[in-house]
């Protein structure tokens, strides 16, 4: 059966299936044992630093550290000397890219997709987490929040724009066990909302107060908080893992890990299982079974992502994830769902044997369903191959299938070219179908514009039928700033050249970019096509400066 293959790298989780995919073999192995490393989530870089508190063997590697950075399929993007005293608390990926590294000082840096400072490139969390230091930082997507020396807490909701706000006194005399937030869209009053591992419970401190939750269920270890906000995966100091609501109004589930020593890193895979890995082992537990475990003898990172986790390791990037329903239909071993009865008759059509008009007509009054199925499931497929096959398989149920949308099967093709795409071991950026559809399309554009990859960036937008603008004013602007001994004339036609694919550029706002970079007779050139108004308008602000 066609199935069979598929379905053998699967593990039962209870009755759920999971899978773990291999994204990239990384072709410059990094050494996770011995450094620092955050990674942005969608499928973003990977930024690394030698860990200070880690011994460095004698002429192993060079005594000076420098901040590296990578794509996820381990292609070096960047890379910068790092000679600051303070030590790194925390660093971390915001929403929209940017680097933050959190220095013991209360100093936060902040560095583009490139290693450039980004603007402002650097922000204070004020005078006490400076005079005090900072012990632990946690970050959301969006923001951080810092936990002082002096056992305070100050939060940042707005990485982009940082404001610095301090929260209620959280009444600590030593040192919380763990800490983890819940982010301010997931709380009634729309605030941060920091949990403290506090004797036996739980300090919940919010700006207008704190409270205890959790006592006599602790003490806990390791927290991890979920995706969606609402529940909280705990490593108890016994030795139990626990799956509880934010309001630790009950225990969902616990499963008793038969050792009490903490695993190093705790996560979520999606919202049905919790991940926890100790040294050269990943243990991975639901609400009900044995749990999976898989063994690893190199030191390994765990990246969550909304539908999974991804494992970065010295010399592989993985994603682990739950096998999507499409899929367990149609390759689940004897399954008899319309998607497999569809996919096995392409197999028989294929080898010319009669028993795939046999199962057409068993599949016949349910064919939609069938189409729809293996549609979906080459939407969660990484192998192109069979990505092909099951659409294969849908277009031919849609042969014998008048009603079926022609629309969704188009959409998907789309889909899966630019995941393709962008899933490439040059760009590495392996989103999945889920990820891909909540970051968008104009989102994943603006990231391959930031990464300077323009054509790739204009050959999506034209595809998906969006507006190329943005992608052709980036590209202009970074090709100025990067043709400083190119003559005006000659720059003026490469510009030119690619300007007149998008009728609305703006080749004012290009023109002021020129200006700017001290290209004056460049930018006077440019101005001349653009249309009268704008270009008025453009005279009067360069006259008025």
């Amino acid at each position: 059966m066609a199935g069979v293959s598929v379905a053998a790298e699967w593990q039962l989780l209870y009755n759920r299936f999971y899978r773990k995919l291999d994204l990239y073999s990384l072709p410059s192995p990094i050494d996770l044992s011995r450094h620092r490393v955050a990674a942005a989530p969608f499928g973003g870089p990977v930024a690394a630093i030698r860990d200070e508190s880690k011994i460095v063997q004698l002429r192993s590697e060079s005594a000076r550290r420098s901040l590296l950075l990578f794509s996820a399929s381990g292609q070096p993007l960047a890379s910068l000397p790092w000679s600051h005293h303070p030590r790194i608390v925390s660093m971390s990926w915001s929403s929209s890219l940017l680097l933050l590294l959190v220095l013991r000082d209360g100093t936060v840096h902040r560095f583009d997709s490139h290693l450039r400072p980004a603007s402002p490139p650097v922000f204070s969390l004020g005078p006490e987490p400076f005079s005090a230091g900072v012990a632990d930082c946690v970050f959301w997507p969006t923001g951080l929040v810092a936990l002082t020396e002096s056992f305070q807490l100050f939060v940042v909701s707005d990485l982009d724009n940082p404001v610095v706000v301090k929260l209620s006194d959280p009444g600590l005399e030593d040192f919380p066990l763990c800490m983890a937030v819940i982010e301010p869209q997931y709380t009634m009053s729309g605030n941060a909302e920091v949990l403290l591992a506090v004797g036996d419970g739980v300090v919940a401190v919010e700006e207008d107060g704190r409270q205890q939750l959790g006592m006599g269920v602790g003490p806990f270890q390791k927290m991890a908080v979920s995706m969606n906000g609402k529940f909280l995966a705990v490593f108890t100091h016994d030795g139990r893992m626990l799956v509880i609501p934010t309001d630790f109004s009950k225990i969902i589930f616990e499963y008793n890990c038969e050792s009490a020593l903490p695993p190093e890193q705790i996560a979520w895979c999606g919202l049905d299982s919790v991940l926890l890995y100790w040294d050269e082992m990943l243990l991975m537990v639901g609400p009900l079974g044995e749990p999976v475990r898989y063994l690893y003898d190199e030191p390994i990172v765990l990246i969550p992502e909304c539908d999974g986790v991804r494992i970065l390791s010295n010399s592989t990037m993985e994603f682990l994830q739950r096998v999507p329903d499409s899929t367990v239909s149609i390759f689940q071993i004897g399954s008899t769902e319309p998607g497999s009865i569809l996919y096995d008759a392409l197999d028989h059509f294929d080898r010319h044997s009669a028993k795939a008009d046999e199962n057409l007509r068993m599949v016949r009054s349910k064919l939609p369903e069938a189409i729809e199925a293996c549609i979906d499931a080459a939407g969660h497929e990484f192998d192109v191959s069979r990505q092909r096959t099951l659409l294969r398989a849908a277009s031919y149920g849609r042969a014998f299938c008048n009603q079926f949308p022609r629309d969704r099967f188009q959409e998907m093709c789309k889909t899966l070219r630019v995941l393709n795409a962008v899933r490439n071991h040059e760009i590495g950026i392996p989103l999945s179908i889920q990820q891909y559809k909540l970051l968008t399309a104009p989102v994943l554009i603006g990231r391959l514009i930031n990464a300077n990859l323009h054509l790739v960036a204009l050959r999506i937008s034209e595809y998906l039928n969006l507006n190329p603008e943005v992608v052709i004013m980036h590209w202009a602007s970074a090709k100025i700033s990067a043709s400083s001994t190119t003559h005006d004339n000659d720059l003026l036609e490469i510009l030119l050249d690619k300007l007149k694919l998008c009728k609305s550029i703006s080749y004012a706002a290009i023109a002021a970019h020129a200006d700017n970079s001290g290209r004056r007779k460049l930018a006077a050139m440019l101005i001349e096509h653009e249309p009268r108004s704008s270009k008025q308008a453009y005279s009067f602000v360069a006259k008025h400066r």
